[in-house]
């Protein structure tokens, strides 16, 4: 995604909220980042406490969803659409947002189909299934 480890994917969301908290100029991803973090408010106070939150764990256990995690798969599906890949979700996504108040709702349908599309390829050891993704996103349709 943006980065190869933890903390330096981490980073470029802080850093990427303190610019845009500064009015500094914004790289096209850093961009993205920040339209993201708009959407969530409820990230917005742990993105200002910088490194403390770099190395913090997040444990579903606990109840703490991953807010890293939930924008990344943002991200994600913001490129997906940009790119129509897998071939398709973009019309899929039309087609969602015909259900949905609203495109970051039908967002979230689409996450929750990439987030099990991604924990069946880890528990399997195997590629990522684009079809098994897409006929989830035709479920939720």
């Amino acid at each position: 995604m943006l980065a190869t480890n933890r903390e330096t994917h981490r980073r470029i969301f802080v850093q990427a909220w303190r610019k845009a908290a500064n009015d500094e100029p914004l790289e096209p991803v850093e961009a993205q980042i920040v339209s993201v973090i708009r959407q969530h408010p409820e990230y917005q106070p742990m993105l200002e406490s910088g490194e403390q939150i770099v190395d913090k764990d997040f444990s579903a256990e606990t109840g703490q969803a991953n807010p890293f995690f939930h924008m990344g798969l943002h991200i994600a599906v913001h490129e997906q659409l940009s790119i129509d890949r897998p071939a398709g979700i973009r019309t899929l996504f039309q087609a969602l947002r015909k259900h949905c108040p609203d495109a970051h709702t039908a967002e979230h349908r689409i996450m929750e189909c990439l987030a099990q599309a991604l924990w069946a390829a880890q528990q399997g050891h195997q590629g990522f299934d684009e079809t098994t993704y897409l006929d989830c996103i035709r479920r939720a349709t």
